[in-house]
């Protein structure tokens, strides 16, 4: 499977913290394993030209993964028009904790995506509400990080077709973690842990849900269907 990792890769620059968590940066942790998985994975960056983007590459990818925060307004449209279109033909999309608020996430909801949020180290329970999912095979009941950024209700999201995960924080709140939905041909999946600041990816747990949802993003059968002026299949009986 063609994996593309696509994140910002400015927080890596820009603060030390961050670069000593992920020093290959959060695109390099998550290509680390899903390599590991067998995967094929390209990695895209922000700063890059064209994004770090191509036609090619896009046509070529079977699951894109997607982490942006400080510049989401920096992606070019050109580029968020031609990855819908890939997802709409059959690409799956992986959104990943802030990437609630890129074009391409709220281009595909057709909301705000907007939320509560707090940095203060807060306790996150991850409960897993769909237990039959793919998604969450080998995970148990929940995933249990010890510090992470809150993201509360009301989440501005169209009702999803399935709710996997239901996050609980230390400091009250409760929050949609998991959702899937269907676009065109493609799949797309929304995961809310990831806070830059916190070694989210390196959890094994979170590693296990970001590989399965690679496997259960993939559409192996992605028929153009017809659409248009259509000739009949059958014949047609004169009336009158």
């Amino acid at each position: 499977m063609k994996v593309l990792v696509w994140n910002e890769n400015r927080h890596e620059k820009k603060n030390p913290e961050v670069s000593g968590i992920y020093p290959e940066g959060i695109h390099g942790a998550i290509k680390k394993f899903l390599t590991e998985a067998g995967h094929d994975v390209t990695t895209a960056t922000l700063d890059e030209v064209n994004h770090g983007l191509s036609d090619d590459l896009l046509n070529q990818t079977d699951v894109l993964i997607w982490w942006g925060h400080l510049a989401h307004d920096e992606v070019e449209d050109e580029w968020v028009e031609k990855i819908q279109q890939r997802v709409l033909e059959g690409m799956g999309l992986l959104v990943l904790h802030s990437g609630h608020f890129s074009k391409i996430f709220k281009s595909l909801m057709g909301t705000t995506c907007d939320l509560k949020w707090r940095e203060a180290d807060d306790r996150e329970r991850l409960w897993v509400v769909d237990p039959a999912h793919p998604i969450v095979s080998g995970l148990g009941s929940y995933i249990e990080l010890e510090k992470e950024e809150m993201y509360g209700e009301h989440f501005d999201i169209p009702t999803p077709d399935e709710l996997v995960f239901i996050s609980w924080f230390e400091g009250g709140e409760v929050f949609r973690s998991g959702a899937t939905y269907k676009r065109g041909r493609g799949k797309v999946f929304y995961f809310r842990p990831g806070h830059e600041t916190y070694p989210t990816y390196h959890n094994e747990k979170v590693q296990t849900v970001i590989k399965n949802a690679v496997n259960w993003l993939n559409v192996t059968d992605a028929h153009q269907p017809d659409y248009g002026n259509s000739k009949a299949i059958e014949s047609i009986s004169k009336k009158g």
